[in-house]
C-alpha cells in the first residue's frame, strides 16, 4: 500500500489535509473509524461507493463506511443503505443482497439523489419513514453507535453555514 504523504488529500473523503484529518489518528483508532477497508481506494464518485457497498452487501459483510456527508452499511441479510447525514434521509441499495437501482445522478458539480427515506434514531434504534407511503420501521441491527459518531464529526467537521450550502433545492427531488 502506498504512502500518503502528510499535505495530500486524506483518502476519507474528507476533502481536507491528512495531517489536519486521520493522519492524527494512531493506526487503532483509523481501523475503528475506517472510511474504507484497508486495501481499498476511495470511491471517486458517489455511485462507485454505491456500487462497492451492493457488491459488500451480495456478500453478506457487515461493513460501514462514510464519504463525505454519506454513510453506507450492510448487514448479514445482505441489505445496504446509504445515508445522508445532515437532513437524515436514506436509500436502499440492495436487499438480501440483490442490487436495487438507485436513482443517483452526479457530475462534477452537483449530486441528485431521488431518496426514498427519511430518518431518526430513537432510543438507540435506525427508525426509517417512508417519502412515499409515510409508513415507519426499525432497522434491526443497524449500526446507530457507529452513525451517531459519523454525524458528530461531520458536525464537528463543518460549520453549520458550510452544511447549508450543501443543499439545493430541486425539481422536486433532494439534492444534495
Amino acid at each position: 500500500m502506498a504512502k500518503i504523504g502528510r499535505n495530500e488529500k486524506c483518502p476519507c473523503g474528507s476533502g481536507r489535509k491528512f495531517k489536519k484529518c486521520c493522519g492524527r489518528k494512531t493506526p487503532a483508532q483509523m481501523q475503528q473509524t475506517s472510511r474504507m477497508p484497508a486495501g481499498k481506494t476511495v470511491p471517486l464518485t458517489l455511485m462507485s461507493a454505491v456500487e462497492q457497498i451492493q457488491r459488500d452487501a451480495f456478500e453478506k459483510k457487515i461493513l460501514n463506511r462514510e464519504l463525505g456527508v454519506f454513510f453506507f452499511f450492510t448487514n448479514t441479510a445482505g441489505d445496504a443503505w446509504m445515508l445522508e447525514m445532515t437532513d437524515q434521509d436514506g436509500i436502499q441499495v440492495a436487499e438480501g443482497g440483490k442490487v436495487i437501482e438507485a436513482t443517483i445522478e452526479e457530475n462534477s458539480e452537483t449530486i441528485e439523489v431521488n431518496w426514498t427515506h427519511s430518518y431518526t434514531i430513537e432510543n438507540r434504534q435506525l427508525k426509517l419513514t417512508s417519502w412515499k407511503d409515510k409508513n415507519s420501521f426499525i432497522l434491526e441491527g443497524s449500526p446507530v453507535s457507529e452513525l451517531n459518531a459519523a454525524m458528530r464529526r461531520i458536525r464537528k467537521r463543518f460549520t453549520p453555514e458550510q452544511l447549508e450550502q450543501v443543499h439545493v433545492e430541486g425539481s422536486g427531488k433532494k439534492t444534495d
